[in-house]
């Protein structure tokens, strides 16, 4: 599985082909959307990738980082600034902020996945591009959110799903770029000019299956979120339009 000191040294992006899905919520539920080609990182960002990041972005480490960025609970079981004490090097960094993932994919060259993207990518299994009529798939995916700190799990313990990505589900929740824009009105959603319209919902809309659970829980979870919030079981991965640079 992995090898080496760190993952932050493997080529480790999939190419997630384009596709159409209907999404369980949205303003045209019932009407699939369509994801354009994109790559997607095989693992979550870990403790020491982001160690390694505000190592060299200190304005983002844990005592520097302003309020406006981050809630008291950023990077809340680090020891201090440039040690995440007792945790994994390979576990998932969590309690991070929007602001900080979407900072630390932007250094990478990268930029965080669009809801749709994670989405679309998050439903293959090992073998299938869409398993969510699965009861397998779902009863798994259930049973995770039923067990207790799985944040401390090293990452790509979970399956390798049909695009060749790991811990979709089963490790943490995860930032998208666009995570509380589902709650928005249509009229809102079309208005660009200001961030804020991603982090405050003004309207909720119809879902086209309920008894998808299991994405229910997703997308709940995410319309709670502000960008500010830092979560123990919340961290992220990266996604880029274009092909991924080798980077050792």
């Amino acid at each position: 599985m992995l090898t080496g000191i760190t993952i932050a040294q493997e080529i480790r992006m999939a190419l997630i082909k384009e596709g159409r899905f209907v999404p369980l919520y949205g303003a045209s539920s019932k009407k699939p959307v369509s994801v354009k080609s994109f790559y997607l990182d095989i693992y979550p960002v870990t403790n020491a990738d982001f160690l390694s990041f505000v190592k060299k972005n200190p304005a983002y480490s844990k005592s520097k980082i302003k309020g406006i960025f981050a809630d008291k609970t950023y990077l809340s079981y680090w020891e201090n600034d440039f040690d995440f004490g007792s945790s994994k090097p390979n576990s998932p960094i969590t309690a991070v902020s929007w602001f900080a993932a979407k900072k630390y994919c932007e250094c990478q060259g990268k930029r965080l996945p669009t809801m749709n993207e994670w989405e679309y990518a998050a439903m293959a299994d090992e073998k299938t591009i869409d398993a969510r009529t699965k009861k397998e798939f779902n009863n798994y995916i259930l049973s995770w959110y039923e067990k207790s700190k799985t944040y401390e799990n090293e990452v790509g313990k979970t399956f390798k799903n049909y695009w060749g990505v790991y811990d979709m589900h089963g490790l943490v929740w995860e930032w998208t770029s666009d995570f509380n824009s589902i709650f928005l009105s249509g009229e809102s959603r079309k208005d660009k000019s200001s961030d804020k319209n991603l982090f405050c919902g003004s309207a909720s809309v119809n879902a086209s299956d309920l008894m998808d659970y299991a994405a229910f829980m997703r997308y709940a979870f995410r319309g709670s979120l502000k960008a500010q919030y830092s979560t123990r079981n919340l961290g992220f991965r990266c996604a880029s339009s274009t092909k991924p640079k080798i980077n050792l």
